[in-house]
């Protein structure tokens, strides 16, 4: 807070933030007539939207009082943005501006009566914010005088001798000294301690625990040539404290980092060994081509390839436990994408060379750090001190608690990778001399750089692409897709896509840069923006997937220029119909199939953003659907970065296989996650990956055993393991004696605890069915023998059809179902059931019912099961068996449940949460399947089981967030009583696979605990189920409406692929959404719901924007002024969209039209109010006043289907498609009195009112 003083006297205290895109309004009224004579006429929002930095000082009253906004080149069109140093050299004197140290103000505005102490405290603000910054120049018209206030800020810079610049401007400077100067270090006095003292917050009190009470007294007094203290002082008086120390133990930090970037913080010495000797029985040539495959098997979160020092060495990583995340590296290969299933142990054992340095120490710490708040962003001016009373040392290292936030000091300094089973409990940061040069200038490459070029990275594996596309980049230009990106990515978050112009995008391919340098990274990016004249740029990373190629022809050099790029989400897709859209169908640039990635993004607003560092230690446990979600929601956190964010899992990351790859067929799919999503998210370049099961937690000492091994430290631990398919025990019963399922009932289900043949199979992943399949091939399908499929879920049925479709016959497979344990099947749906029964006999699949598995023998060789025996109600029965694929018994792994029991974590079943994720244990939280709630709650039947993962996993970081984020969030106080309810999710539950004779299975329904269907329509009130097609003909499509008239099932049984992801966004939605559902299947108008929902008016609901129209929609409908609303501003929705497709025919007009602009519900009702209570105070049909016609022309008569016309049009208009046309039912506007509008090509960023012809009283048509 800062007191200025108005020229009348008046006193305002201001606080500064930065300026957003909807202060651009607040702009207007703050112009005088100063403002454009001395800045020319701005497009103020134009102009935040191409901002370098923008500050707006505010009120106690929060209102604006001043803005200022600054850019990295002239704020008039003087010379070209990339060439304005020159020109400065050229035309000006004494000239030390440099793009590094230079901004130019662009525009400032403030109220009159406070502008000279607004523009005083805005250049302050903008000094303190940006440290590198110097000057800060403005240009003016020569015949020009400054405004008032900003007179006594700027001083006039001097024009060489000869120029004639000064003629037409004038240059006016405001140098840093002035306003923020830097601060003077010296040695530390005894004389400082008042000073100091007044400093130290509550840390001094544990600094007192480990010294003694004038432990800062001690160290001031006890300096020497190892141990020195310095101060950093404002007017004499010290505001800053740094005490410094020479002896490091670098062996005990090797230990824990990898030093290697830094050549282990030692000097170099001849006899440093720092690769692995190469074995000489490997010819040379041999080993050349070898190398990138042996590189790809590394199981790791990437693999390294770095800089180290002034010299470009590689260091292959095989440490698992290393995300690029956490290092400043120059280059990063995609192979983390191809994880194979090597265990944590046998991945580390594959890279266990160390270098050996033999060189002493180059480094000193910081033992102690402190400033006052009101300086700390001139921390780094101690550096160029400290460092010369080391001469001899090159390295400043700083040790920081893993729960400190990143402050300014360390922004500067470069945080070294730990190992990911460090328990060193401290966050190393490495600041190196040359860091402080200040001579970092950037320029465009030219063909005499290659050579250069060439030596830097000739040991990156992917110098010989990063060559090839330099050569390519000096010749010709690429730019990206941008019609793509902005249609398949959420971009629009981060940029106004109207303010920019095609050319002003580029894409990043390789960014190498030596880690010593790389607080200089957002300059360079800055640099790279301007020099190019581009305005965003984006850095796709394409996925690696294992199919024998080392690296994806698309892909890129992973860059540690991701550290300061946010990742940008994903879009939903629509499938489109092309052949019903005929014509109309989206453009080629839409709708084209390429290979998906993930979007990285920068661009000139952003230069200047700071992530916030979150260094805790996260490790999740279980690659389930719940924590992908959770890890998903973190990494996309625009504004955070999460260092250190860990997995756990059997087989690491999933999503590394080929697109459409048939072994994901055996099991059932969720519809959390496809293929696309993985590559689109790519966690691995965000998340350190550990390979390894979970087998023990210490809680205490706070850390988890991989694979009774190794240990991974953790702050906050998310058990997310969900439950797995187990090996089932025989009950052991004597079939000889014709023993029933009755008697041995008691005995079943138990765990197998012995060893597990090689021919039994229990699928939960994607590898596990790799693995399955490949058996089957190579030993299997080729051969004679039985497979038996044993259990009761869905997936048994995925499974069979897996096993036909790979050709195998189907008398040789044997399906025995277990007695159920509820009376719901695993279809709940009869005539899917009979189809799959029939279907199932037609292949000749043997079925069984209500068989408990008694014993299974082995013959000749006793690692394979030959035969086994079911008894059943009746009488026992043999199975001569080849596989033995089991999904009878589905629970908690009992290594995990062993680990969760050892370490005392309340477990009943499952491992018991509260509604907040937490369990007993404050620093350890669990979400899915796993867990269970506390039986406090009342509600043992409802679990995470019966939501949507997917939604489980985002709510658990939600409930996280608050722990790690800064920026305050809105809070509401939860309603008396309410701590004793568990929260009900609204996403709704998917299974979809295909089944036996190759039917297509999808079924979506709302979070319930399990009913049968001929139960749930037995009920009053259950709603109307809506059914075209059969189950024997393949185009069976059940729709189940509620008594709210919202659509709470689907289910789709077809022998045609059908577009699912389409489907599932009909969920949650109005009948009269569904272009009045009702009327028209009572009318016999819909035959086949198949068709129906491929007809072009659906396509808008099937939009991922969609919900943001019903809920703009809801807010006007609900609105007192929706009465006063002119027609024309409705088209303002628009804006909403700009990728509806078309076309969007108007529905016919058979609906009653009064209800028609109540038919919109809110897209997430209220959880205990009916989706419509909200609208029960409408009026029955919009008011006639609401349209507002041309005053030349008389109202015509009232009519309802003109409105409904009406809102239809605009509330659906084109998006999305570049080259598509908008179509309107003749019928439909001949009917409401109108002639049909011409065709015309609408823009992606064309948002014009549509025309419209009104008849006029004369019959003839008037616009």
């Amino acid at each position: 807070m800062t007191t200025i003083t108005s020229l009348r006297g008046r006193t305002e205290v201001v606080h500064p933030r930065r300026t957003e895109a909807h202060d651009a309004s607040a702009f207007a009224s703050l112009f005088t007539h100063f403002t454009e004579d001395i800045f020319g006429r701005i497009d103020v929002a134009y102009l935040l939207e191409k901002s370098t930095f923008a500050l707006t000082l505010c009120n106690e009253k929060n209102e604006a009082i001043a803005h200022a906004i600054f850019l990295d080149y002239p704020n008039w069109n003087i010379t070209d943005q990339s060439d304005w140093e020159s020109f400065l050299n050229k035309n000006y004197v004494n000239n030390k501006c440099t793009p590094l140290n230079t901004l130019f103000m662009h525009l400032f505005v403030a109220k009159e009566e406070y502008a000279a102490g607004c523009s005083q405290e805005i250049i302050r603000r903008a000094y303190i914010a940006i440290p590198e910054l110097q000057f800060i120049l403005l240009f003016i018209p020569a015949d020009e005088n400054l405004e008032p206030g900003l007179d006594g800020v700027f001083e006039k810079m001097m024009t060489a001798p000869g120029s004639a610049v000064d003629k037409t401007f004038t240059l006016l400077v405001c140098p840093r000294h002035q306003h923020h100067p830097q601060l003077h270090v010296r040695k530390a006095r005894l004389e400082d301690y008042d000073d100091l003292m007044s400093i130290w917050t509550r840390q001094s009190e544990i600094l007192k625990e480990t010294h003694s009470e004038y432990f800062l007294a001690d160290i001031i007094a006890c300096q020497d040539e190892e141990n020195q203290a310095v101060v950093c002082e404002d007017g004499g008086t010290a505001v800053g404290f740094m005490s410094l120390c020479s002896q490091v133990d670098i062996s005990l930090l090797r230990e824990s980092f990898d030093l290697r970037l830094f050549h282990g913080l030692c000097k170099p010495h001849p006899e440093d060994v720092l690769e692995v000797p190469k074995e000489p029985s490997i010819p040379e040539d041999e080993d050349k081509r070898n190398q990138k495959s042996q590189e790809a098997e590394t199981v790791s979160s990437q693999n390294l390839e770095d800089i180290s020092g002034e010299d470009a060495a590689v260091q292959k990583d095989g440490v698992i436990a290393i995300s690029h995340t956490e290092l400043p590296l120059d280059d990063v290969i995609h192979t983390d994408f191809h994880a194979s299933a090597t265990s944590f142990l046998e991945a580390e054992e594959k890279d266990t060379f160390h270098p050996v340095y033999r060189g002493a120490s180059n480094a000193f710490c910081i033992r102690l750090f402190c400033i006052d708040e009101k300086y700390e962003t001139r921390s780094l001016d101690f550096l160029h001190y400290v460092f010369k009373l080391f001469p001899d040392k090159d390295f400043c290292i700083i040790l920081v608690p893993h729960y400190v936030p990143e402050f300014h000091l360390i922004q500067s300094f470069v945080r070294v990778a730990p190992s990911c089973t460090s328990q060193f409990g401290r966050e190393l940061y490495v600041f190196h001399r040359a860091g402080l040069l200040k001579s970092f200038n950037v320029r465009r490459a030219t063909t005499n750089d290659i050579l250069g070029v060439k030596m830097l990275i000739k040991t990156l594996t992917l110098n010989e692409s990063i060559l090839s596309d330099l050569n390519t980049f000096i010749f010709a230009r690429r730019d990206p897709d941008i019609v793509y990106i902005q249609t398949h990515y959420n971009i629009e978050d981060f940029i106004h896509f109207n303010d920019y112009q095609q050319e002003e995008h580029g894409e990043l391919y390789h960014f190498v840069l030596n880690p010593i340098f790389r607080h200089y990274t957002k300059h360079f990016l800055k640099e790279i923006l301007r020099l190019a004249h581009k305005s965003s740029l984006f850095y796709p990373v394409y996925p690696q997937y294992a199919e024998g190629k080392f690296q994806n022809p698309f892909a890129h050099s992973l860059t540690s220029a991701l550290h300061y790029m946010v990742p940008v989400r994903p879009r939903r897709q629509i499938v489109y119909p092309l052949e019903e859209l005929g014509i109309n169908a989206p453009s080629e640039q839409v709708s084209k199939d390429q290979p998906r990635y993930s979007l990285n993004h920068i661009n000139r607003k952003l230069i200047m953003e700071s992530k916030v560092s979150i260094n805790s230690r996260i490790v999740v446990v279980g690659a389930s659907d719940v924590g992908i979600s959770f890890l998903e929601t973190l990494v996309f956190c625009p504004h955070l970065k999460f260092n250190n964010l860990t997995l756990i899992s059997t087989h690491g990351l999933p999503g590394k296989d080929p697109p459409g790859s048939k072994h994901r067929r055996f099991l059932i799919n969720s519809h959390c996650f496809n293929d696309e999503d993985y590559a689109q998210m790519s966690l691995c370049s965000w998340v350190n990956v550990v390979v390894g099961k979970m087998t023990g937690i210490n809680r205490s000492a706070k850390y988890v055993v991989v694979s009774k091994e190794r240990e991974v430290p953790y702050d906050y631990l998310v058990l997310c393991t969900g439950q797995n398919y187990q090996v089932l025990s025989p009950t052991g019963a004597d079939i000889s004696k014709l023993t029933t399922t009755r008697e041995v009932l008691s005995k079943w289900p138990q765990r197998y605890t012995g060893k597990i043949p090689s021919n039994h199979f229990t699928l939960n992943d994607d590898q596990d069915c790799l693995k399955a399949m490949e058996w089957l091939k190579e030993n299997f399908i080729n051969s004679e023998g039985n497979i038996i499929v044993y259990g009761n879920t869905i997936d048994i049925y995925t499974t069979v059809e897996t096993f036909l479709s790979l050709g195998i016959d189907g008398p040789r497979i044997h399906l025995v179902q277990p007695p159920l344990s509820s009376n719901v099947t695993c279809l709940n749906n009869n005539e899917i059931e009979s189809a799959v029964q029939e279907a199932l006999s037609e292949a000749g699949v043997s079925v069984y019912y209500d068989s408990i598995l008694a014993q299974w023998s082995k013959g000749d060789d006793p690692d394979l099961i030959t035969r086994a025996a079911f008894t059943t109600n009746r009488k026992p029965f043999q199975l001569q068996c080849s596989a033995f694929f089991s999904f009878a018994y589905k629970r908690v792994d009992y290594e995990t449940f062993k680990a969760i029991n050892d370490a005392c974590l309340v477990f009943d079943g499952k491992l018991v949460i509260d509604t907040e994720f937490h369990t007993n244990d404050v620093s350890i939280r669990a979400a899915g399947p796993l867990t269970k709630y506390s039986r406090r709650y009342y509600a043992d039947e409802w679990t995470h089981s019966n939501f949507n993962s997917r939604e489980i996993g985002f709510e658990l970081a939600a409930s996280m967030l608050s722990l790690f984020d800064p920026t305050p969030q809105p809070f509401s106080k939860p309603s008396e009583g309410t701590d004793s309810l568990i929260p009900m999710y609204k996403g709704c539950k998917i299974q979809g696979g295909v089944l036996p004779r190759g039917y297509n299975y999808l079924h979506i329904s709302k979070p319930e605990v399990p009913i049968r269907l001929d139960l749930v329509l037995a009920l009053s009130d259950h709603g109307t189920e809506i059914v075209t097609g059969k189950a024997r003909d393949g185009n069976y499509f059940r729709m189940h409406i509620n008594k709210y008239s919202m659509v709470d099932s689907i289910t789709c049984f077809s022998k045609e692929p059908f577009p699912a992801s389409n489907y599932i966004c009909l969920y949650g939605q109005h009948e009269r959404l569904l272009n009045d559902l009702f009327y028209r299947w009572n009318e016999g108008q819909i035959t086949d719901l198949y068709s129906y929902f491929r007809e072009p008016w659906s396509m808008a609901i099937y939009h991922d924007r969609f919900i943001d129209l019903q809920k703009e929609l809801r807010q006007i409908l609900l609105s007192e002024q929706v009465r006063e609303t002119p027609f024309h501003h409705l088209g303002n929705l628009s804006v909403l969209f700009t990728s509806v497709p078309s076309p969007i025919f108007l529905p016919k007009l058979c609906a009653p039209v009064e209800l028609f602009p109540a038919q919109i519900p809110h897209p997430l009702p209220c959880r205990s109010l009916p989706v419509f209570a909200a609208f029960s105070d409408l009026p029955a049909e919009l008011p006639t006043k609401s349209l507002r016609f041309p005053t030349q022309h008389k109202r015509p008569a009232r009519n309802p289907h003109l409105i409904s016309s009406l809102i239809t049009f605009l509330v659906f208009p084109n998006r999305n498609t570049p080259n598509a046309n908008l179509n309107l039912s003749q019928a439909s506007l001949r009917a409401a009195g109108f002639s049909a509008p011409p065709h015309r090509e609408r823009m992606a960023t064309d948002f014009s009112q549509p025309s419209v012809n009104f008849p006029s009283t004369d019959g003839s048509n008037a616009h």
